[in-house]
Order: C-alpha cells, then structure tokens, then sequence
C-alpha cells in the first residue's frame, strides 16, 4: 500500500471544471436548504428570552 503522506510535499493539481462545479452546486444547494430551514423555523433563544421577560412582568 502507497503511504499518503508523500503525496502532501507535492504540488496541488489541478480539479476538473465539471468536477469543481458539481461541488460548487452542492455547496450553494446545502446552503440554500440552511437559509430555508433557518426560515421557517423557531429563533429558540428568541423564545426563551420572549417567554422568561413576560413571566417577569
């Protein structure tokens, strides 16, 4: 077995353009999901601090 631990002195090679641009498609996806969820869900801590100063008064 290949030690890869070699290969870490080497210099970077370049990543295919279609490659690159699946990643970068996933990565906007996954972000775009989060922005989605954090929409239409509960800001908790908002909640928390909402009911505990209401049961102060």
């Amino acid at each position: 077995m290949e030690n890869p631990f070699k290969q870490i002195n080497q210099p970077l090679k370049e990543v295919p353009a279609e490659l690159k641009s699946k990643v970068m498609h996933d990565i906007a996806m996954a972000k775009l999901f989060m922005e989605l969820a954090e929409l239409f869900s509960y800001n908790i801590g908002h909640i928390i601090d909402s009911v505990t100063a209401s049961r102060k008064e």
